[in-house]
């Protein structure tokens, strides 16, 4: 059965234990030296009939191979039709690029295969035959953001339809301690860089680039104290963040526009590298 079409769409604590931006888990930070399924309900096909109706075209992909840098008609149906099932892979500019290659990237993981730059046989037959993104909530709220960190990807439902599939890269799970100008002194900081599961709320957040102790954010919308969405220049295959959830900065630009403030945010899984 063909896949639905879906719309297009786009903590530090300081020594007072005051809560700012950051993209660390909020109660590991300190101050201090280093220490030691389915979219719903399946639902049956209508009985063959005069009175039917016509069933959907069969989806039919050029079935090119694509590497990094390819243009052409190819590339903009490529682009088209992942715009067509959720996931943000720029303009449709015939152009394979950087921003294209995340959307992909959140494709292949979507459909079971790893994740690569080359478009070949496999991810041509199942952009023809998608699979939707693993619900982690099904009795969820109809508008919620799922953090899936087994696969990392996240998903945007707003109203009960799935509206955003994107590329991230959540906490590496590496203890940190860095030092950093902050607050107009030098400090300390150390956390674990995990990305927590569990069931959030958005909070406040902050429209362009924003300055934590840790870094620079893109239009980061806060879930947990100090770990959030946002925007970053480097979102790779591998959890790489201090715990925050990174995603591609034209997913960024577009996320303010969908997530408002408390609206549920489930994270679950694990990554296993």
């Amino acid at each position: 059965m063909g896949f639905p079409r879906l719309p297009g769409v786009a903590a530090l604590l300081t020594a007072g234990a005051v809560a700012v931006s950051g993209c660390g888990t909020q109660s590991a930070l300190r101050t201090a030296a280093p220490p030691p399924s389915s979219l719903g309900a399946s639902v049956a096909p209508p009985a063959a009939g005069k009175n039917a109706p016509a069933a959907e075209p069969a989806v039919v992909a050029p079935r090119k191979t694509l590497r990094l840098g390819a243009k052409g008609s190819a590339v903009k149906w490529l682009q088209k039709r992942l715009i067509e099932l959720g996931y943000r892979p720029g303009k449709v500019d015939g152009q394979y690029g950087t921003t294209t290659l995340a959307a992909v990237w959140a494709f292949q993981k979507v459909n079971g295969i790893k994740p690569t730059s080359t478009i070949a046989r496999r991810t041509w037959e199942a952009l023809e035959r998608p699979r939707a993104p693993r619900v982690l909530v099904p009795n969820g709220r109809p508008t919620r953001a799922e953090v899936d960190l087994t696969r990392q990807v996240m998903t945007l439902y707003v109203r009960g339809r799935l509206k955003l599939i994107s590329h991230i890269s959540s906490g590496s799970g590496i203890p940190y301690c860095e030092t950093a100008t902050w607050q107009g002194r030098m400090q300390r900081f150390c956390g674990s860089a995990a990305t927590p599961t569990g069931d959030y709320r958005t909070t406040w957040r902050v429209g362009g680039w924003h300055r934590s102790y840790l870094g620079q954010l893109y239009n980061p919308i806060f879930f947990n104290g100090g770990i959030a969405f946002h925007g970053a220049l480097s979102v790779p295959l591998y959890p790489a963040s201090h715990g925050c959830v990174r995603m591609p900065m034209n997913v960024a630009e577009e996320l303010p526009g969908l997530l408002g403030k408390g609206v549920p945010v489930h994270v679950r899984g694990k990554f296993r590298r």
